[in-house]
């Protein structure tokens, strides 16, 4: 049944992939109309949470940005496919980072930098194009498939334009392996997390909200200057991403700082054009007493930091 599946998913992929872009964004004008009125994919999830995150605008803005989310939605969905058979020069055209440059010093120095991301407009285009375009050896931290055939068929798709897919399993080994160059680390850590444990409560549009401690562990833990990759579509079909420098020394911020400081950048950049984020993800599945709990966790986290520096 997984080869079955595959098999599938290649031929439709297969099909997208030699089609022109007009075509394409034809097909996901017609997708997100299936999607929002007739499948209603997760339709009052996408309500619920822009209704959480705007409650100051109207049911008309609302509904106005619901019906831009799915269209970005299908366009992004599309665009994967298409991806997956875009040659390295459609790439270049369609995805730009507009200031390498600002990586040049930390390259300079032999740094590894971690670079944030979210989901918002085309991430996967991003796997594409970014490492041939700036000074670091980019690495994409992510969570592998289950189905092997579709996972050994992505990860070679992705990764032929140089970037490095390392599954989240896989981190602590490859940390500490010898590299060619310093490497830039992008993770995306802007959705729901599994593990309450370890996970860090902040302000995420004036709701208290579980968040993803890799940002925090790993910037803490090992130093490494923080950027934010800042992804904008400017026209359909055509992005650019720019880097903005978050710390330079993370080591030296406090319990949370850098969680915050992330979400917040999020946030700033969704407010713009909120019909850009994966609005569909159940991000605030946990409860008040899940969040209550949570915040207990990284009170003991804050404690023991505390100790650790008084020895």
């Amino acid at each position: 049944m997984k080869k079955a599946g595959f098999f599938a998913i290649r031929i439709f992929s297969g099909f997208l992939g030699i089609q022109p872009f007009f075509i394409l964004y034809g097909l996901s004008d017609i997708t997100a109309l299936i999607l929002q009125y007739l499948v209603g994919y997760r339709r009052k999830v996408v309500q619920r949470n822009l209704k959480s995150c705007f409650p100051e605008k109207s049911a008309k803005e609302l509904a106005k940005i619901e019906r831009k989310f799915y269209r970005n939605l299908s366009d992004i969905t599309i665009e994967t496919f298409k991806g997956l058979y875009m040659s390295k020069k459609q790439i270049s055209k369609r995805f730009k980072v507009l200031n390498p440059e600002v990586m040049q010093k930390y390259f300079e120095r032999g740094q590894d930098t971690l670079g944030l991301a979210s989901h918002y407009a085309n991430w996967e285009w991003g796997i594409l194009g970014v490492d041939f375009q700036i000074p670091h050896q980019a690495v994409s931290i992510y969570k592998p498939m289950h189905n092997e055939y579709a996972e050994n068929f992505s990860f070679k798709r992705r990764s032929r334009f140089g970037m490095k897919l390392i599954g989240i399993k896989e981190t602590k080994a490859y940390f500490a392996s010898e590299k060619e160059k310093p490497n830039t680390y992008i993770l995306a850590a802007d959705q729901h997390p599994n593990d309450k444990k370890k996970s860090i409560v902040v302000d995420f549009f004036n709701i208290e909200t579980a968040s993803i401690h890799g940002p925090e562990a790993y910037g803490r833990n090992t130093g490494m200057p923080i950027l934010y990759y800042d992804i904008q579509r400017t026209k359909r079909g055509h992005y650019t991403m720019e880097i903005i420098e978050l710390f330079e020394h993370p080591k030296s911020t406090n319990f949370g700082e850098i969680t915050q400081k992330y979400m917040s950048t999020v946030e700033s950049i969704i407010r713009r054009k909120p019909e850009n984020w994966l609005w569909s993800h159940k991000r605030w599945k946990y409860t008040k007493n899940d969040i209550e709990r949570i915040k207990a966790y990284n009170q003991e986290w804050i404690e023991k930091e505390k100790a650790q520096k008084s020895r």
